[in-house]
């Protein structure tokens, strides 16, 4: 039933201005004196409590790192904790998660977002368990090489699970380099990510490296916000660039705007004794992998489609009320449909099963499946 997100024309934007050049502003502070400032503040002023961290002059377990930099990615500390503890309890070790199935890692993921993570942590898994006898990679290259990970993210892990000397480049650093260094320009863009990754690069100590890249995070996370940065905390006050210059909203550079497009589809909510009819996404795409409400198009008759499904529902079907789910490059519009299935004309087909209402909560459904279902009193 996947496949009926229509996009809505939406009027032409006007064209953005083009980004502008790299500015030449001379950094403020020394690049030789970055790294130890940082590192003198993430011990004083830094993140020493998260649960995949190690104790003080310890080194993180590379599975509790892994796990954690890919629940980062795109998502909050605070957001990941509880996620991390229920997962790392149901999967505390690679043989664990390599052996489980992909529903039972989506259903512990349920609610997190970008579940692509969730699969190529699974592959990664089983390609550790197949290629490497089960042991987490240390050879940069090894671990670059893994499903959903890319370059800052390997070199994270690598930096705190293994002490080597590589480099990170995720938003917050990118956020604090911008910044303290002068650099306009929308970090998206390819020549600005690549002067920003020469000065990560250049910028790396010898020594305390996932000091340096625990610093760097935190920072950015904490201190060096987008919005509201409490600049008289920072390390950097008083030689930071966009402090000094008063800059703080225009670096970073701001992602040329642009409309996201509007797509609609309609949702069924098919009810029976207590239980609710679901659909196994495509493994590949929005929520794959994942168990959903049945969809159909936007003024779809849903009488008529739960017919061609092969139930007979109580007339008439009520209409719940629409709401928007925003994804990064989309915004979707959902027209659920409540309906009480009376009898069924033929047997179901693979990909769809009846789940009982009490056990919703351990289901790997999408946000937007469960928000129907808790509104509608399921």
């Amino acid at each position: 039933m996947a496949g009926f997100w229509h996009t809505r024309a939406m009027p032409p934007e006007p064209a953005p201005a083009p980004p502008s050049t790299i500015a030449e502003t001379v950094p403020m502070i020394a690049p030789s004196d970055f790294a130890p400032r940082l590192i003198a503040w993430q011990r004083a002023h830094g993140r020493h409590e998260l649960p995949w961290q190690a104790g003080a002059g310890a080194r993180a377990r590379p599975y509790q790192v892994w796990l954690s930099e890919i629940m980062l990615q795109q998502t909050r500390v605070e957001t990941v904790i509880p996620y991390f503890r229920r997962f790392l309890a149901r999967f505390p070790d690679l043989a664990t998660l390599a052996a489980a199935s992909e529903d039972e890692v989506l259903a512990h993921w349920s609610g997190l977002g970008y579940y692509s993570r969730a699969r190529n942590l699974l592959a990664a898994a089983r390609r550790i368990a197949e290629a490497h006898g089960g042991v987490f990679p240390d050879r940069f290259d090894a671990i670059l090489a893994l499903p959903g990970v890319g370059r800052s993210t390997a070199a994270a892990i690598a930096a705190f699970a293994f002490g080597q000397r590589r480099a990170i480049l995720d938003g917050n650093v990118k956020r604090v380099l911008a910044r303290v260094f002068g650099i306009d320009g929308w970090p998206g863009e390819r020549a600005v990510e690549n002067r920003l990754w020469a000065l990560a690069e250049s910028l790396l100590p010898e020594r305390q490296v996932a000091a340096y890249t625990q610093g760097l995070m935190d920072l950015g996370a904490t201190v060096c916000a987008r919005a509201r940065p409490r600049c008289p905390d920072c390390p950097f006050a008083g030689r930071c660039v966009a402090h000094v210059e008063g800059r703080q909203r225009e670096l970073p550079g701001a992602r040329p705007r642009k409309t996201p497009p509007e797509r609609v589809t309609a949702m069924l909510v098919l009810r029976r004794a207590g239980e609710v009819l679901l659909e196994k996404r495509p493994p590949t795409g929005i929520w794959g992998g994942l168990w959903s409400l049945p969809e159909c198009a936007w003024d779809a008759d849903p009488l008529a489609v739960a017919a061609d499904l092969g139930y007979r529902v109580a007339n008439p079907a009520r209409e719940l009320p629409g709401f928007s789910h925003a994804f990064t490059h989309f915004r979707l519009t959902i027209r659920p449909w409540l309906l009480d299935v009376v009898g069924i004309d033929h047997a179901g087909e693979p990909g769809r099963f009846w789940l009982s209402l009490d056990d919703l909560a351990g289901a790997a459904l999408p946000t937007p499946a469960r928000r129907i279902l808790a509104g509608c009193g399921a």
